[in-house]
């Protein structure tokens, strides 16, 4: 795990960018909830961090696809991929990501 902001420093439902060990990734916070996932859309390599969060999940700002924030899966098009979803902890204030495994 690798400690990238502290919790304090995310908007809640606000896409954030990091980059950890040399990944591109977006954290969403919900409420004391962080959900870490590979920042491109496996549609049109676009940074899911310029999108907002949707009732569907993180939607991609070009062409709409959303991305479930646990499971990386789109559930709406065009995209048909899921994007890789990282495991998170939060120690101390200190929000932590591990990119060498994912939950997908």
């Amino acid at each position: 795990m690798t400690p990238v902001c502290a919790l304090s420093e995310l908007d809640d439902g606000k896409p954030r960018a990091v980059e950890v060990g040399g990944v591109a990734v977006v954290l969403v916070r919900q409420g004391d909830e962080v959900h870490a996932l590979r920042d491109e859309c496996s549609h049109a390599a676009l940074a899911l961090s310029e999108g907002e969060l949707a009732r569907k999940g993180l939607e991609c700002w070009l062409h709409g696809s959303c991305f479930d924030l646990r499971t990386g899966a789109p559930s709406a098009p065009p995209a048909t991929e899921p994007v890789d979803v990282y495991p998170v902890s939060i120690v101390d204030d200190q929000v932590h990501v591990d990119v060498t495994t994912t939950l997908n």
